[in-house]
């Protein structure tokens, strides 16, 4: 009997190393998640009217809100974990993303031109003075929250909070809002990097610090997928997918600032076989996970 045990205990280490369709599933799910967004956005902007985009993007907004809290009272882990992850897309999109589209436009705003085109637009470039808020918030999660968040965990480890545990708070972990806030913040910390190095008074995209960054985030994206290539279990792997999407993402966007491709999901209705194709496949991914009966262990 002790044999059998320890023999089992061995194929489920050595299976723990084999790579999983399911960490590669979630990846891709989440990563075509990203020109969607876009493309969806640019859809909007360009089919509704000034008096229909505000109500539509705050209908956006408020349908992924209720998702994400349809979510809380979920049992099912995987089912919650999608909530929280489109729920948050249509919440930064409809409420965060529009909002500043919003008052860019009421207050004309001007975008960056750059060699008579537009290189940042206006809605980005005001977005900047939203970093004190993001910089309280992670404060917060830093200083007074435990969470079982990998990076805040090796953050506090790094600055000997841990050894302070009696002051964290333990933050309620809910696979839904989990999600909601982890892609929220991954977002909008993603952007405000950008938006700073793109800024010439402080960096400027030819920068070699903006290189740096573009690469390091190439880097730091592998190291994040080799590890989410060994997850077996479906909620987790769409969590851990976010932030590997998102800081590969960060490459992208930079690739894409220099000219080094062109990005289609920002010319959806020039693009519309491209578009579909990736909402087809994105749509046989989330299936294949979704409807998975057989659990999966980390």
């Amino acid at each position: 009997l002790h044999k059998a045990i320890r023999r089992q205990r061995q194929m489920c280490i050595r299976d723990s190393k084999k790579p999983s369709f399911i960490g590669f599933a979630a990846f891709m799910i989440v990563l075509f998640t990203m020109p969607l967004g876009h493309a969806a956005m640019i859809i909007m902007e360009k089919t509704l009217g000034e008096s229909y985009l505000t109500p539509a993007a705050f209908l956006l907004g408020l349908v992924g809100a209720a998702l994400a809290v349809w979510g809380f009272y979920m049992k099912n882990e995987n089912a919650a974990t999608f909530s929280g992850l489109i729920g948050g897309l249509m919440v930064w999109t409809g409420w965060i993303e529009f909002t500043f589209v919003y008052y860019a436009h009421r207050y004309d705003v001007a975008p960056l031109i750059e060699n008579g085109e537009i290189a940042t637009k206006p809605e980005y470039l005001i977005m900047m003075s939203s970093i004190g808020f993001l910089a309280i918030i992670m404060m917060f999660y830093i200083f007074s929250a435990r969470t079982r968040c990998v990076f805040f965990c090796w953050v506090q480890k790094v600055l000997h909070i841990n050894r302070h545990e009696e002051s964290l708070q333990t933050v309620h972990r809910n696979h839904s809002l989990t999600t909601f806030m982890e892609t929220n913040i991954l977002l909008w910390a993603s952007y405000m990097l950008l938006m700073f190095a793109y800024d010439d008074h402080i960096l400027g995209d030819r920068h070699p610090v903006t290189a740096f960054i573009a690469f390091g985030s190439l880097v730091w994206s592998a190291y994040l997928f080799v590890k989410l290539m060994k997850i077996r279990k479906i909620g987790y792997a769409i969590r851990y997918a976010i932030p590997t999407v998102i800081i590969f993402w960060t490459f992208v966007e930079i690739l894409g600032r220099w000219d080094l491709f062109h990005e289609i999901w920002v010319e959806p209705g020039k693009y519309k076989t491209e578009i579909i194709i990736m909402f087809v496949v994105f749509l046989l991914f989330s299936a294949y996970l979704f409807f998975r009966k057989k659990h999966e262990t980390k």
